[in-house]
């Protein structure tokens, strides 16, 4: 049996083909009687809106790609379902690859891996430079999540992570935590996420009058559970006795409560512990996890839509510059600083 076209479902409907495509569209000067006829006329004969045919007849593949450090990072993973969510209702596809923080791979994600197949590009670099952006040779509409490589480069979405960093940090002092360290810290000048934490973190610590020990940030290879039970577990081995952990993602949080409660420390009785990103696992950790969490929804929507609009401004002279956006976050309290629920602040 052929496939059902347009001219069939206005046939049975006993409209014009315009305004079977102006339901399609979602046009509002549709009448609701005719609109509805059509849907049924939709349904009954089973038509199917040929993506491909129409993408392609605006010289676009309607693929996007999502390139990400790691799919096994549950915050990753968040981002990636809701991104999906906004490229469906946008009738767009999206093509998800990870990059393990390899630059080779990152610099091929920014240039559309040497293929047309994408129409634009959802990046969350790591080993990227400024330089590798000034300099890139492809045209190809991107835009960038996380920290800022460089102000003005690319279109560019991320939360507040210096401020974020700092509102945890308030929350534990606020509790009379006066030894607070940082798992996954950096002490550095560049734009990574470690170090935009690190300064909110330490920049807290000033506001109060505390001094600042070098050895209470501690780096972290990967942001792992493993890494973070070893960071928290070196720091206890070197002589260090915290009252407060300052986790710079969940997962190394999850690794830093195991250990802590290996090592017969009670949280948050002898150590409160904050994450960042609210991943599911801290919402049902024994004790659950405090944590700062940025708006993954918003993150998605305001990609999205700096990404079309990108798309829709392909070889236009007058484009706009590169935009910036910063979505809210919020500090979730849980059990692991005391709370006794998701309090948001």
């Amino acid at each position: 049996m052929a496939r059902p076209r347009i001219k069939d479902v206005a046939l049975r409907a006993g409209v014009s083909e315009k305004t079977v495509s102006n339901v399609l569209n979602d046009y509002v000067h549709v009448s609701e009687r005719t609109r509805q006829a059509v849907r049924e006329a939709i349904e009954e004969l089973g038509y199917r809106v040929n993506l491909a045919g129409r993408h392609l007849r605006r010289g676009r593949t309607g693929i996007i790609a999502l390139v990400v450090p790691e799919l096994d990072i549950p915050y990753f993973a968040a981002l990636a379902n809701q991104i999906i969510a906004e490229a469906e209702r946008n009738g767009l596809t999206v093509l998800v690859h990870r990059t393990r923080a390899d630059r080779a791979h990152e610099l091929a994600a920014l240039d559309g891996f040497n293929s047309d197949f994408a129409d634009g590009v959802i990046l969350s670099p790591l080993a990227l430079t400024a330089a590798d952006l000034r300099e890139r040779r492809g045209t190809l509409p991107a835009v960038l999540l996380g920290e800022a490589i460089e102000p003005g480069c690319a279109d560019h979405v991320a939360i507040d992570n210096v401020r974020a960093a700092r509102e945890a940090t308030e929350h534990l002092l606020a509790l009379d935590r006066r030894r607070v360290i940082t798992i996954g810290g950096r002490e550095a000048p560049g734009p990574g996420t470690a170090e935009t934490r690190t300064r909110g973190y330490l920049a807290a610590l000033a506001d109060a009058g505390l001094p600042h020990d070098p050895a209470a940030v501690l780096p972290v290879r990967e942001f792992r559970m493993p890494d973070g039970a070893a960071a928290t577990a070196a720091a206890l081995d070197a002589g260090l006795r915290p009252d407060a952990l300052l986790c710079l993602n969940d997962q190394l949080a999850l690794g830093a409560l195991r250990l802590l409660h290996e090592r017969g420390l009670r949280v948050p009785e002898d150590v409160a512990v904050v994450g960042f990103d609210d991943v599911e696992g801290g919402r049902f950790s024994v004790p659950t996890l405090t944590t700062i969490a940025p708006d993954t929804g918003a993150v998605a929507r305001e990609a999205m839509g700096l990404l079309l609009t990108r798309i829709a401004e392909s070889g236009d002279a007058d484009a706009e510059p590169p935009r910036e956006r910063v979505v809210p976050h919020r500090l979730v309290i849980r059990e692991s600083t005391g709370g006794r629920s998701g309090t948001a602040l």
